[in-house]
């Protein structure tokens, strides 16, 4: 019961931490010049709160919020995942199109 008491202001300030962080991420997510930076902000987005439900489960001694993290991860790899999937497919069909344009006319006469 002691170490409980010891750990849980190590707890908080570090779900403190952790949400700050997470706000830092949404801003490089919504700003980033680059995709890769915002699939990037968007993937440690889901890791940090992974780790805040985790520590969430320990403070509040609730074993089924580490279910629902493991579920988490998996929702998060799979976003993070389309998420590339949708990138990729969207810069090819912007690189086509450049390909087409420069071609000229000549590929859509014959």
């Amino acid at each position: 019961m002691e170490k409980e008491l010891l750990y849980h202001p190590i707890f908080i300030t570090l779900l403190i931490m952790l949400s700050f962080m997470l706000l830092v991420c949404l801003i490089r997510a919504v700003k980033g010049p680059r995709v890769a930076d915002r699939l990037m902000a968007v993937n440690m987005m889901g890791t940090m709160v992974m780790v805040m439900i985790s520590v969430l489960a320990l403070l509040l001694n609730e074993g089924y919020l580490v279910d629902i993290c493991l579920i988490y991860a998996m929702i998060s790899f799979l976003a993070v995942v389309v998420l590339s999937k949708v990138y990729i497919g969207i810069y090819e069909e912007r690189q086509h199109n450049l390909k087409n344009k420069e071609g000229g006319d000549t590929d859509e006469r014959s």
